[in-house]
């Protein structure tokens, strides 16, 4: 009887240190937001040795990053989306790009704002799963941040940036063609060949500026295309 109760109360305590383990580890959302949490450590760092060029670069990380995750927090706490991104972040470029930007109080705004980002991150750690399409809907802003870098760099004509900014779209993409071939495969198919297309010019010693920025922009309304539909499908989930 002894080592029934015994067998028992271990078999309880295993049952009980595997739930805890699955309640802990962190779900795709959760890993997302965390994983850009260093760019703003790399913002407050920069700010505090008065390295504006250092924080700015850093801060620009950053919004590349947020872009790819913040559909989680819109759809969950839309006053902390909107203290974040248009309270935070809107000051904090704006004092980056000022004629004379005042690090110190930029670094506290900085500091004010990545509390309030843990804590929204903790919140949405306790709370329910959302529906597995926002993952979706995630992992194609993830995928497309480096594309949105493209077409700008173009216009200001630094060829290099452009080139590496799609290099790291490409090694992002494929990943993620299943999901994008799943939802529309004429879109799919469009997308595939063009970022083949835009490899190859890209690898020419003088690419073709006005056909390439066609190009990636005609490539990413097809990619925009897939993510509205799905954007669309996420939020019609409760």
């Amino acid at each position: 009887m002894r080592n029934f109760l015994i067998l028992t109360v271990v078999a309880t305590l295993l049952c009980s240190g595997a739930n805890l383990q699955a309640q802990t580890r962190d779900t795709f959302e959760v890993s997302s937001l965390k994983a850009i949490r260093p760019t703003l450590e790399k913002t407050i760092a920069a700010l505090e040795k008065k390295d504006i060029a250092g924080a700015k670069a850093a801060f620009e990380a950053y919004d590349a990053a947020w872009n790819g995750v913040e559909v989680y927090i819109n759809r969950r706490y839309i006053d902390r989306y909107n203290e974040l991104e248009h309270g935070f972040q809107d000051r904090i470029e704006k004092g980056l790009e000022s004629a004379t930007p005042d690090a110190a109080a930029l670094a506290a705004d900085a500091k004010a704002m990545l509390a309030k980002f843990d804590e929204t991150v903790a919140m949405i750690a306790k709370a329910q799963p959302l529906s597995p399409l926002y993952d979706d809907v995630a992992r194609m802003r993830i995928t497309r941040a480096p594309l949105r870098a493209v077409v700008p760099a173009l216009k200001a004509g630094d060829v290099a940036k452009a080139r590496a900014s799609f290099l790291e779209f490409h090694n992002r993409w494929e990943p993620i063609e299943p999901l994008v071939e799943k939802r529309s495969h004429e879109k799919y198919e469009a997308i595939e060949k063009a970022v083949h297309d835009i490899m190859g010019a890209f690898q020419q010693d003088k690419p073709n500026m006005e056909q390439l920025t066609k190009m990636v922009n005609e490539m990413s309304l097809n990619y925009n295309l897939v993510l509205a539909e799905l954007g669309k499908e996420a939020q019609a989930t409760k």
